[in-house]
């Protein structure tokens, strides 16, 4: 792990128990995290993809503490944050935001813009009555809506502007690290781009970094500095985005690509059809969990787990292909 990373992310499991019976006995554990290590640089944007389902979301909002991690650590700035609580999670979380994939149910219905991107603010105790509504103001103006709208409710905003209410109100209390889940999903194609141009731009002006969650690989690569590859809760390939997307390892991540339309007139992909459907958490297979999939699965990969190699510097695969 590198030292001066500002988020640190060291063997993290999310086990959910699953219960059963009047008794509500636990009868096993959806393994949705199990056991992902990574870090994160100041103002690098590191991109998570793959199928829904693969624990994405979970790592996510487990490494901000909206859900409480089964086991591993989780460092900001050199400081694990996983035994915090009180007081000393409430100063880490100004640091740690979140932006939301739905814009529509995100936003608080019965407050008005003052009050949402305000709220942190006020909660924190920095800034009230007219220092508050002219730093919301500032804020709103700074993501492309007019400060005039203050006092607007989010039904009265169309998606693309509810979507910009919740980055201003992300940036409110000047974090270091967002964790943009799924930020575009739920908008129309014409205004992603615009949201995207403004991720970068907030990136380059505060110097955040991001965790950007997506299942669109092409977001992705516009968006990253480096991206991980996930699979039924493990990540199965990491690397610098150019060389991802240039020179896939992972069969799993050379499946996904197939799937990107080729940009050229006319230019077509080699689909790669992967069989069957992802396994379920609560049982995964042994040894490599994409094995029950993979075109080019051995007989080791139903018994042994497959070790992480570098296979270039920086670049990491979990395949025995390369092993």
């Amino acid at each position: 792990m590198d030292g001066k990373a500002l988020v640190q992310v060291v063997d993290l499991k999310k086990y959910f128990p699953v219960k059963t019976g009047v008794f509500s006995r636990t009868k096993g554990y959806v393994k949705a995290v199990d056991g992902v290590s990574f870090s994160i640089g100041e103002g690098e944007v590191v991109g998570l993809v793959g199928e829904s389902g693969c624990g994405k979301t979970t790592l996510g909002r487990t490494i901000l503490r909206l859900i409480e991690p089964t086991s591993g650590d989780i460092l900001f700035r050199g400081r694990s944050i996983v035994g915090l609580k009180g007081r000393e999670l409430r100063g880490v979380r100004r640091n740690m935001q979140i932006i939301f994939q739905d814009p529509y149910s995100s936003l608080n219905p019965r407050m008005t813009l003052r009050q949402i991107v305000g709220e942190g603010l006020r909660i924190h105790g920095l800034a009230s009555g007219d220092e508050l509504d002219k730093i919301v103001k500032d804020l709103l103006d700074r993501v492309g809506i007019p400060p005039t709208y203050i006092d607007k409710y989010p039904h009265e905003l169309s998606g693309g502007q509810r979507q910009r209410v919740a980055i201003a109100r992300a940036i409110a209390l000047n974090p270091a690290f967002i964790v943009c889940d799924e930020p575009v999903s739920a908008l129309d194609v014409s205004i992603q781009s615009q949201i995207l141009n403004l991720l970068l731009e907030l990136r380059d002006e505060f110097n955040l970094s991001y965790l950007f969650i997506s299942h669109d690989l092409a977001v992705v690569e516009y968006m990253s500095d480096r991206v991980m590859v996930m699979y039924l809760g493990q990540i199965v390939e990491s690397a610098p985005a150019e060389e991802l997307y240039r020179d896939p390892k992972h069969p799993y991540t050379i499946a996904l690509m197939s799937a990107i339309p080729s940009p050229e007139p006319g230019g077509r992909r080699e689909r790669i059809i992967l069989p069957g459907e992802p396994p379920s958490p609560i049982n995964p297979p042994e040894g490599c969990r994409f094995h029950p999939r993979c075109p080019e699965a051995k007989s080791i990969c139903s018994s042994t787990p497959p070790p992480e190699v570098e296979v270039s510097p920086g670049h990491m695969v979990k395949c025995h292909l390369y092993a």
